[in-house]
């Protein structure tokens, strides 16, 4: 693709490194940011810098927050008996999303996968031993874990450490979604919903 400056070049190359932009998307946005008034463009690029400088983790729950402590963990109005644990934080918006989960959270910054070198030490698995352990009150975890390998593997080992503390541990239900066809559920989820079955 031949761009008119290397300017615009430059800024395609950069914006069409984020997930799900191309080429032609990329210079789209450019030509959008190059048309507007400075003050916009300004105004984002300002929000970046400060996204990048400015933006810390919980000392809690790892969540990503403005604060040491986030507002979620922050919050008087959550129940602090029982922790999801989840994968990053995308997976703690999706549960927020819901408006069903009123307790707290812990982000493991990640899932064990031997494939690309992360191991159980490269997550945030220690941290949640120690705050269950110095938290008498926290009484359930939850594995908010996507059913994949890796994400069994993960609940699998966190399970195994929680082995002799006092906390009740459960895994979010699997199973076929609402809307959805029988016939066009794969095996294992459908095995799983049967085996997963509830009372009418």
């Amino acid at each position: 693709m031949n761009y008119p400056s290397k300017l615009i070049e430059d800024a395609v190359n950069e914006i069409s490194k984020l997930p799900g932009i191309g080429k032609k998307s990329a210079l789209r946005l450019a030509l959008h940011l190059l048309k507007s008034e400075k003050n916009q463009t300004h105004n984002l690029s300002n929000s970046l810098i400060n996204l990048i400088e400015k933006t810390t983790y919980c000392v809690d729950c790892h969540n990503i927050s403005d604060a040491e402590i986030c507002q979620i963990c922050g919050s008087h109005r959550r129940d602090s008996s029982i922790l999801a644990v989840v994968q990053d934080s995308k997976d703690v918006l999706a549960i927020e999303n819901t408006s069903q989960f009123v307790g707290k959270y812990h982000v493991l910054g990640g899932i064990i996968s031997p494939i690309q070198g992360i191991g159980p030490q490269d997550l945030n698995i220690e941290t949640l031993l120690l705050r269950i352990q110095n938290n008498p009150e926290i009484k359930e975890i939850i594995l908010a874990l996507s059913p994949t390998m890796e994400g069994d593997t993960t609940a699998f080992y966190i399970r195994k450490k929680l082995r002799d503390l006092s906390v009740k541990v459960s895994t979010i239900a699997r199973g076929i979604p609402i809307g959805g066809d029988l016939e066009y559920t794969d095996e294992i989820t459908l095995g799983r919903s049967i085996l997963s079955r509830v009372e009418f």
